[in-house]
């Protein structure tokens, strides 16, 4: 299999060529860029599988790049690397559509094991002709394969997050799907922060789903959530 291709955005010198380094020893194709516009115009050049990218980043921040490569790419997966541990930046980054948040200093192991988590869940799986990979919502057609969601001519692209967590409400239609299994199926593990990201998440879904009055996710207290069609 070819090497993941990770773009790296770190103005830190000494913190990129260490990283730049081990994760190429660690099997990775490591494009390193020292600042935002870098950054933005390495992405532009050619395709990755990830991207690592620094907040406090020269020229431009690392939320903006996030942003630009969000409206070019709802799926690429993006993992914010930062010193800045405040509750609300994180939630910032989940909000523009971050798939994980790492404070610095971190160890290279525990980053190489979020880094291939989060290449797992977003790689599509081998091709199973048994698994049911199209849903009908209401008036909608969801094909998690393409990670799309369509209402009459309208196609909405999802992020991979979006679709695993409307995946998992489609195959628990009128049950419960249980906040618990669904932050450790799709973020990996159960914790306040990622709790957080998950409600993001659900609100988005919501606001996707509105055009159809007989479909609602609904908060079933203390236990998960519910996607009813009525």
């Amino acid at each position: 299999m070819p090497s993941p291709k990770i773009l790296l955005i770190e103005d830190d010198p000494n913190l990129g060529f260490l990283l730049h380094e081990n994760l190429e020893m660690q099997g990775f194709a490591v494009t390193l860029c020292a600042d935002g516009e870098q950054g933005w115009a390495a992405y532009q050049r050619e395709p990755f599988d990830l991207c690592l990218v620094d907040i406090m980043l020269p020229k431009k921040d690392g939320f903006t790049l996030a942003r630009e490569i969000r409206k070019k790419n709802e799926a690429l997966p993006i993992i914010f690397l930062t010193a800045k541990s405040l509750k609300d930046d994180r939630l910032e980054g989940f909000k523009i559509g971050g798939d994980d948040y790492i404070i610095k200093p971190f160890s290279l192991e525990e980053l190489v094991l979020r880094m291939q988590a989060v290449l797992k869940r977003t790689k599509a799986a081998a091709p199973n002709s048994k698994a049911k990979h199209v849903f009908t919502i209401g008036k909608y057609i969801f094909d998690d394969e393409r990670q799309s969601l369509q209402l009459g001519h309208h196609r909405q692209k999802l992020t991979s997050k979006e679709s695993e967590l409307l995946k998992l409400l489609c195959l628990h239609i009128n049950d419960i799907l249980e906040r618990e299994m669904a932050l450790k199926l799709v973020w990996g593990k159960d914790s306040y922060f990622n709790g957080r990201s998950m409600d993001v998440f659900i609100s988005k879904l919501r606001k996707y789903l509105q055009e159809d009055e007989n479909l609602e996710i609904m908060n079933v207290h203390g236990k998960g959530f519910k996607l009813v069609v009525r």
